[in-house]
């Protein structure tokens, strides 16, 4: 199907409909997941135990896990690699008030016939912390998207500002599903790409309606359709570029970067993905089903340029001694 014309701008809002429902399916699909199944929160927010170990020699996982199973506290541990394949860590829900020892010395003896190994680090949070650290974070992600909304509305005429928090609370639910559709554990390092998705997203929506303003004082079009194709195709190249080496750089970090940083960079891949499509899908053709009118705004924007012309003119007659 030809999208361009000629002069190579491309007809992104002949596809707004199916891309709108596409959207609207993902929204609601995520919030179900998020209703019924919830979020897999990591020991950071529910309390647990993580307990590295390097081994000398490339342990055997499964013959870990099962001389964890042997001990009740135990039995339900996860067991990964970390970083290299002599390392590995261990994380389950619980504290050192399970176990009459400390709690290194008791995985230490039960692994003892797996290998010759060493205890690196041992990382307990109790469910108190959890709690406290979930309810930190939670106020992290309000406060952020309130500040969101403050620069928002005072930056933009209230139909841009309207669609693009409709754009920031789409491209957050989304990407919340996916971690719950996945069982990605929360941490923080999962709080800290959901706030980075966040300020993505508001980036490149903004870029779009800053063009959007621009060709609405330059070009010759009254359509709202045919001004957001041609900023969206001004800005595609630069959309392209961005969005593409970002999206290129966590996908190896999601691959080569280790069980650790899965979470991080997984919910990365996702929010640029999903910012970039609802940058030109979500945020603009919400300017059109909100009746914004260019021919009001460019009106608007020439009695603005009239009254700081005559301020700077009066305070020109002024500096001179004419007033």
């Amino acid at each position: 199907m030809q999208i361009f014309t000629k002069a190579r701008v491309y007809d992104f809002m002949r596809l707004k409909f199916p891309a709108v429902i596409l959207s609207a399916i993902l929204f609601i699909s995520s919030i179900f997941l998020l209703a019924t199944k919830g979020l897999n929160y990591g020991i950071d927010f529910s309390g647990g135990t993580l307990i590295q170990i390097k081994y000398e020699q490339v342990p055997n996982l499964n013959s870990i896990r099962a001389a964890l199973s042997a001990n009740e506290t135990f039995k339900n541990a996860s067991v990964t690699e970390f970083g290299s394949e002599y390392e590995v860590v261990i994380r389950f829900s619980g504290s050192s008030s399970d176990v009459g020892l400390d709690i290194g010395e008791s995985v230490g003896e039960l692994l003892k016939d797996t290998g010759k190994l060493e205890i690196r680090r041992v990382d307990i949070v109790g469910p108190k912390v959890g709690d406290e650290l979930r309810s930190k974070a939670l106020m992290a992600i309000l406060i952020s998207f309130g500040a969101v909304l403050i620069y928002i509305a005072l930056r933009f005429e209230w139909r841009f500002a309207l669609a693009a928090v409709i754009t920031e609370i789409h491209d957050v639910v989304i990407t919340m599903g996916a971690i719950s559709l996945f069982a990605i554990d929360v941490n923080l390092d999962t709080l800290a790409a959901i706030l980075t998705v966040l300020g993505y997203s508001l980036n490149d929506t903004i870029i779009i309606f800053d063009r959007i303003r621009e060709s609405i004082g330059t070009s010759r079009k009254d359509n709202i359709n045919d001004i957001i194709n041609e900023s969206v195709s001004a800005t595609m190249s630069r959309t392209i570029l961005t969005s593409g080496t970002t999206f290129m750089v966590v996908f190896i970090l999601y691959m080569f970067g280790g069980e650790m940083i899965n979470g991080f960079s997984f919910v990365l891949m996702v929010g640029v993905l999903v910012g970039t499509f609802s940058s030109v899908y979500t945020a603009a053709p919400f300017l059109v089903w909100l009746k914004f009118s260019v021919n009001d705004y460019r009106a608007k924007m020439a009695e603005k340029l009239k009254l700081k012309k005559e301020k700077e003119r009066t305070r020109a007659m002024f500096e001179k001694g004419v007033v």
